[in-house]
């Protein structure tokens, strides 16, 4: 964790401020509700655009680097696996605290017991976040770089949060994370995976962030002002098309929650590491299993739609979502596919086309038109698969995604059987037709290249059955064919001899 030099006093009271209703039910920890329902941490950024610098945010953390849950069960170098936090009563004794970032820190004191359990163990030289939730109050004491003393506790830096409340801290100051975010909320916990629902954001490391933050994070750690580099707070979530459905429950239970409510980046850390509350009922192999997920399976977005005021965190919600069809789809180089966009609870369907956040496209992952046809690149990107995206002009902003995988050209070829017949005059014969390489099985039956053929020749249907004509004629051999609509070059015949008797 990084912190900048010039510090600021910090806030030491809290505002109460009443949450709208919400749809979604929040999380809950004893008797409390972590954070208010309407709380950007709990609220679902499914339908949102996406962030224009999405591709380069992916790129620079690494779009081949796997996603790794950093935590489970039993012990790693002595230590729980994950950032662990205790709860406890109204009673629970609060100790005073020293700190080493004092003007950034809340005073205290700070209910956080002497024997609360430290993230990487009591022998780390880590971040050793110590964390306790007052369920009787529903307040949140966060410690960073916590050592207990006799009857106290030495800290790096110190943050206090009421969880019934929407309010940040002050702009440009920290907390007990980077990003001067509270942690506990974005923790994955087991009994949420069990429950079969996580109903909110989730914290998330990268390497390396710009020297900028973003709402609602109020802090950002880090001297460097390319733009390439993600600042604090930007939300990222998995792409809609992933297909989850073959790893483990609990895994599809946090995959889905990436998908719905995002990942916050909360801290310079490990690239696309999620944090998570330890606990040893965990299967660590499924957990594992994550890694299959890599950093093209991402997308930054653009969150700034939800914010009613900076200095809140609060989050406007919304009922209008959009949908895509199809949702995904696999388009050859150079191929178009047509899609379309509905929007749900808004009489306004007017929506805006992109595609991975450029409008209306490039000749690097494809264009699209305001109609929603899209047309793949004359050659596969490097990722090759892109998303489309559909963004609502009804207010506030909504957003739809299709995934669409771009494929290298596949020859077309077709085949006609029989591939020889002989048919008397008046009578008729079925021939077939195969088409592989392309999902469009269509063709186009020909008679000596006539279309349908005519009285002299012959005629043949749409269905490929030939009419042999009422006399034979000269020569007594004609060709029926077969082109497919996919691909006017690829054809095949059949030789068709007729005969008086």
């Amino acid at each position: 964790m990084q912190y900048n030099t010039r510090m600021f006093r910090l806030q030491t009271t809290f505002i109460l401020t009443l949450a709208a209703v919400a749809q979604a039910t929040p999380p809950t920890i004893g008797n409390c509700t972590v954070l208010p329902a309407d709380n950007i941490w709990n609220t679902p950024i499914d339908q949102l655009p996406l962030d224009a610098n999405s591709a380069t945010y992916v790129a620079t953390i690494g779009a081949g680097t796997t996603l790794h849950a950093d935590f489970g069960a039993g012990l790693y170098g002595g230590g729980p696996i994950g950032i662990p936090f205790v709860t406890v009563p109204g009673t629970q004794t609060r100790y005073p605290a020293t700190f080493l970032y004092a003007d950034e820190s809340d005073p205290g004191p700070y209910a956080v017991p002497l024997n609360a359990p430290i993230e990487g163990g009591s022998q780390s030289t880590g971040d050793r976040h110590a964390i306790a939730v007052d369920v009787d109050q529903c307040i949140l004491y966060e410690l960073y770089y916590a050592f207990p003393q006799t009857s106290s506790w030495n800290a790096g830096s110190g943050a206090i949060f009421n969880l019934l409340s929407n309010a940040l801290r002050p702009a440009g100051w920290t907390s007990a994370d980077a990003a001067g975010l509270p942690i506990m909320p974005g923790l994955v916990r087991y009994d949420e995976a069990a429950s079969g629902e996580i109903r909110h954001a989730i914290r998330l490391t990268v390497p390396q962030t710009r020297r900028a933050y973003i709402w609602p994070a109020r802090h950002y750690a880090s001297s460097l002002t390319d733009p390439k580099y993600p600042p604090m707070g930007q939300h990222f979530r998995l792409k809609a098309g992933f297909d989850i459905s073959s790893f483990s429950a609990e895994d599809q239970v946090i995959l889905r929650a990436m998908k719905k409510y995002g990942m916050m980046i909360a801290d310079n850390g490990s690239a696309w590491f999620i944090s998570g509350a330890p606990d040893d009922r965990w299967n660590n192999t499924n957990l594992g299993d994550l890694r299959r997920v890599v950093g093209s399976d991402f997308e930054a977005v653009d969150v700034s739609s939800l914010m009613i005021d900076p200095n809140s965190g609060q989050a406007r919600q919304t009922s209008v979502s959009v949908t895509v069809s199809p949702s995904t789809a696999s388009v050859q180089t150079g191929y178009t596919q047509a899609f379309t966009a509905q929007v749900q609870n808004s009489s306004n369907q007017t929506v805006t086309w992109s595609v991975n956040g450029a409008p209306g496209g490039n000749g690097t992952v494809g264009m699209i038109d305001t109609t929603g046809l899209y047309r793949a690149p004359t050659t596969v990107p490097s990722s090759s698969t892109v998303t489309v995206t559909a963004t609502s002009e009804a207010p506030p902003t909504a957003s739809g995604s299709a995934s669409v995988t771009i494929t290298a050209p596949v020859a077309v070829t077709v085949s006609v059987t029989p591939a020889t017949a002989s048919v008397r005059i008046h009578r008729t014969q079925q021939f077939t037709a195969t088409v592989n390489g392309s999902t469009n099985k269509t063709v186009t039956w020909k008679v000596n290249s006539i279309v349908g053929g005519n009285s002299t020749l012959g005629t043949v249907s749409s269905t490929g059955l030939y009419t042999a004509p009422g006399s034979v004629p000269s020569p007594n051999t004609v060709t029926v064919s077969a082109t497919s609509a996919a691909d006017p070059t690829a054809s095949a015949n059949a030789t068709v001899t007729i005969t008086r008797r």
